[in-house]
């Protein structure tokens, strides 16, 4: 009973206490809100930084004149109709073996991402980023609140472009404009469809042309993005940059940001490169990339000085292929190249944003400069076998593997210097899987014989017995192997 008490007694004391401090804390508020300013770190795309509020006070905005005749309305009404929510859902299966570790563990745990999209034509077809629906086992496009289940048409992850397709009709597909004709400092529009709010539209200017960050997995990545100030937030990848008629000019694809906010620099896609990309998947289900067995590399004061070159311009061939297209020409490793056809070559983005409107079996004219000589050659674009026919995209799968293999071309094999090899290109539920190997990894060779083809490397693996020793390179470069037993 005397316990009870003394625990009541400090009860009250305490609450006294509190409600004295409260009233010495609202006489003086300043005391325990110490002025603050904006902290800023950098962070990567994908992790953002927390958000940071200033005081009312410290807010200051910039406001930037419209030039007469710009009309956002307009060009906002033509494009946003044709802008669409993209949902995609993702199952992850971490290596259950059989239905016991269903019951005890549960199924495939699924994850949830969304974006935006664009209707490229009006029977169905939309475009989108590659990352927005990589690895969904379902798409649903939803537009004007109608949702679609959507079939992916093809993937090209060297520009992150994906094309989907719904059963639908009259839909209003964007008009299309030019990215080869677009300006930097003209106005543009950044229009997306982010967590299915039916639109957003943000407006800025184009801050630069043929800009090359880096961000692409692909082997053959074409970054030769547009630079805008138009704020992308987070759910509009995939989604429209506009010109001021509201004609499609580029799909929005990622942001630099030094806050892990949308204020920053956003990167597009080139509608032109879209085009050929997108008419293409939709035609042959693959890209026709076309190759000149060349790769090159941005001309600066330092390799000029050991070129010696006194003039910036260009690019310097750093690789050549052996029986390519530009080893036939005749052209060179430390040869700079100046032009394609007509079109002035002065960075690597503009030398593959170059290629990328072009087909295997395309001829073109390459000026180009060895030492203070000017030369001119002509090259014959091949597919990525050497050869200049039309690629087929030609995928095996093994459902006793669990997997999707295919072949790796001549151009790939040629720079990891390998005579053979078979990439993984989709992992089900399967042996494959529980073996822990990665989609991605190229098979090389199986118990010290080369592997050629996918049809060889499934009967090989389907038919072993006792170790068996997988060897073969990463997604990264790296090689390794995996020993196991039957």
């Amino acid at each position: 009973m005397k316990q009870n008490s003394k625990l009541f007694f400090l009860s009250v004391l305490g609450g006294l206490l509190g409600a004295y401090l409260f009233g010495l804390i609202q006489k003086n508020p300043s005391a325990t809100q110490p002025e603050t300013s904006p902290s800023f770190s950098s962070h990567p795309i994908s992790e953002p930084a927390p958000a940071y509020h200033p005081p009312v006070q410290q807010v200051t905005r910039s406001v930037t004149s419209i030039p007469q005749g710009i009309d956002f309305v307009e060009a906002s009404e033509n494009s946003t109709s044709s802008v669409v929510f993209i949902k995609s859902t993702s199952e992850y299966d971490f290596n259950r073996r059989s239905w016991f570790d269903y019951f005890f563990e549960g199924g495939p745990i699924q994850a949830m991402s969304s974006g935006s999209g664009v209707i490229y034509r009006e029977d169905g077809y939309i475009i989108t980023n590659n990352h927005v629906i990589e690895n969904a086992s379902e798409i649903d496009v939803i537009h004007e609140k109608t949702t679609y289940r959507a079939k992916l048409i093809g993937t090209d992850p060297s520009t992150d472009m994906a094309i989907l397709k719904i059963e639908a009709q009259n839909l209003p597909k964007i008009t299309l404009g030019s990215s080869k004709n677009l300006k930097v400092g003209e106005w543009v529009l950044a229009v997306g469809n982010p967590f299915n709010l039916t639109s957003t539209v943000t407006a800025g200017i184009v801050s630069a042309k043929g800009r090359e960050i880096n961000i692409m997995k692909s082997k053959f990545p074409i970054e030769s993005f547009i630079q805008t100030d138009a704020a992308i937030n987070p759910g509009n990848s995939g989604g429209a940059l506009v010109n001021s008629k509201g004609e499609l000019v580029g799909i929005n694809t990622a942001i630099l940001s030094q806050t892990g906010s949308y204020t920053g620099y956003g990167f597009a896609v080139p509608i032109d490169i879209v085009r050929k990309v997108a008419d293409d998947i939709i035609k042959y289900g693959i890209v026709q990339k076309a190759f000149t067995g060349a790769d090159v590399m941005d001309l600066t004061s330092e390799n000029a000085k050991s070129l010696g070159v006194k003039d910036l311009k260009g690019v310097v061939v750093s690789y050549i292929q052996k029986d390519g297209a530009a080893d036939k020409a005749g052209i060179q490793k430390g040869d700079i190249i100046l032009r394609i056809n007509d079109e002035p070559i002065n960075a690597r983005s503009a030398f593959e944003e170059a290629l990328s409107y072009h087909s295997p079996g395309d001829r073109i004219r390459v000026t180009f400069t060895r030492g203070d000589k000017p030369m001119e050659a002509t090259l014959a674009l091949t597919n990525s076998e050497g050869t200049m026919t039309l690629t087929k995209k030609e995928i095996f799968t093994s459902e006793t593997l669990g997997a999707d293999f295919e072949s790796v071309p001549k151009v790939e094999r040629d720079l990891m210097k390998i005579e053979s090899g078979v990439r993984v290109a989709k992992i089900r539920s399967g042996f494959i899987q529980r073996l822990g190997i990665q989609e991605g990894f190229i098979v090389t060779y199986i118990n010290k014989s080369p592997i050629t083809s996918p049809q060889q490397l499934a009967k090989v693996l389907e038919e072993s017995k006792g170790r068996v020793i997988i060897e073969g390179i990463s997604k990264r470069g790296e090689r390794g192997y995996y020993s196991f037993y039957f």
